[in-house]
């Protein structure tokens, strides 16, 4: 059964150290790790997936929480409780970011903030000195994604993003197997995303903050608007002051293995069509539905998301398929398959079944992750340049899709060819007392 954003909160658990790991992964997850040194932690964000990644932090060894730091202090109330009776001990309680940045205590910070939120905390822990953990998308703009590369380089911080298919066995096994090059040239990856959860986002008047709420300090860097409960907690994703919508909130782990298999990098051009499509009337800004189509020197990779709908390619409500002239390779969070082109009623290559995942993709992420904060390993298997330039494409598309026409990238500058219109959108504007970090 697939697992969706939701299901996958829901159930993630207190996470166990993994058996076998250097058997199965690269070199950077292998036992070397000093296990014996206590690795202290400060959540930023603590309502979903921030949570989840402190779940998984405190499953490895010789973990501990000190600080969480929260805007709603129901949210802040219930996840020091709950850290509390994870680990034995009550971790302290902030509201402000900046506080507990400061706090000597913690040793690596984990940053579990929506997206407009992750550029300023994460600059600020670099520069004090801390590791980091940070959800994904790794920024809600490109500039902001350039600014915390920068960041991270100069204060030779260790960062793992939480892109966690990344340290997925059945992933990588795949793409070992697209490196093989027994499915011939490929020609074309496909990446889609069919999110049935995602129902549409009912219109709701404005209204006043909840009690205990900072919205003030929610919105921070974003623009002032009126208190709506659309575009609070879990909703922030489907509005463009905050997030890119499903592009941003699933592409960055299905593009992500798209661009891994196929050793790629920066498009040269992209183009896309989408819109609200089929709930033209709810809350939400971003498009349910959304092609975006990125060139590459010999190949096309296409992403394709829709929601409110399952009905995905290949049967998969999401995935990565390489198109080769030999077969097609087809991977999810469920496993792996190829399904051999035919010829003169021959198979060209040998059929594959079903390699079944293990569900274990961010327990493993998380260890590689210390591993690396313990040992001074700044390669890990999602470090910040593979994050930054996964958002990046995936930031591409949205503004594709903005702008309605064909955009041509410039990597080594980080601008769009001779399009003043569309370089507009790479910069954001933030509100004022809040300033985009110099770095």
């Amino acid at each position: 059964m697939t697992t969706s954003r939701r299901t996958f909160i829901k159930n993630t658990t207190a996470a166990t150290a993994a058996v076998g790991l250097a058997a199965s992964m690269p070199a950077a997850m292998s036992a070397c790790s000093s296990p014996d040194k206590l690795v202290r932690c400060g959540l930023i964000g603590a309502k979903g997936m921030g949570f989840a990644d402190l779940r998984a932090f405190l499953g490895q060894p010789n973990t501990e929480c000190v600080a969480i730091c929260d805007v709603d202090q129901r949210v802040l109330d219930a996840r020091v409780a709950d850290t509390e009776k994870l680990q034995g001990k009550k971790p302290k309680a902030y509201n402000d970011y900046r506080k507990l940045i400061e706090d000597p205590e913690v040793d690596v910070v984990i940053i579990g903030t929506p997206d407009h939120w992750h550029c300023l905390p994460f600059v600020a822990a670099c520069e004090a000195g801390k590791d980091i953990y940070c959800e994904k998308p790794l920024a809600n703009s490109i500039e902001e994604i350039n600014i915390m590369e920068r960041a991270a380089a100069k204060y030779k911080t260790v960062v793992q993003v939480g892109q966690w298919q990344r340290s997925d066995p059945h992933w990588r096994d795949a793409v070992e197997y697209v490196y093989s090059g027994k499915l011939g040239k490929i020609r074309t990856v496909r990446t889609w995303a069919y999110q049935g959860w995602m129902e549409p986002v009912p219109v709701q008047p404005d209204k006043e903050p909840p009690v205990g709420v900072d919205y003030d300090f929610w919105l921070g860097p974003a623009p002032k608007r009126p208190f709506n409960p659309n575009r609070f907690h879990f909703n922030f994703r489907w509005f463009w002051d905050y997030a890119g919508g499903l592009m941003t909130d699933w592409g960055v782990h299905i593009i992500d293995y798209g661009l891994f298999g196929m050793k790629a990098k920066a498009p040269k051009s992209v183009m896309a069509m989408g819109g609200k499509f089929a709930y033209p009337d709810d809350a939400s800004e971003t498009p349910d539905s959304l092609q975006a189509l990125y060139e590459f020197d010999d190949f096309t990779l296409l992403w394709d998301h829709g929601t409110g709908i399952n009905a995905g390619h290949f049967g998969r409500d999401h995935g990565v398929a390489y198109v080769g002239n030999n077969g097609t390779l087809v991977v999810d969070r469920n496993g792996w398959e190829v399904i051999p082109e035919r010829k003169n009623d021959k198979d060209l290559i040998e059929r594959v079944e079903l390699q079944k995942g293990t569900g274990k993709g961010l327990e493993l992420h998380m260890a590689n992750f210390l591993d690396g904060v313990r040992n001074r390993k700044f390669d890990l298997n999602c470090s910040i340049d593979i994050a930054a330039n996964t958002a990046r494409v995936a930031h591409l598309g949205n503004i594709a899709l903005k702008t309605g026409r064909r955009l041509y990238w410039d990597s080594d500058k980080s601008q769009f060819v001779g399009d003043e219109e569309a370089n507009k959108f790479l910069v954001p504007t933030y509100r004022s007392p809040w300033e985009l970090p110099i770095i």
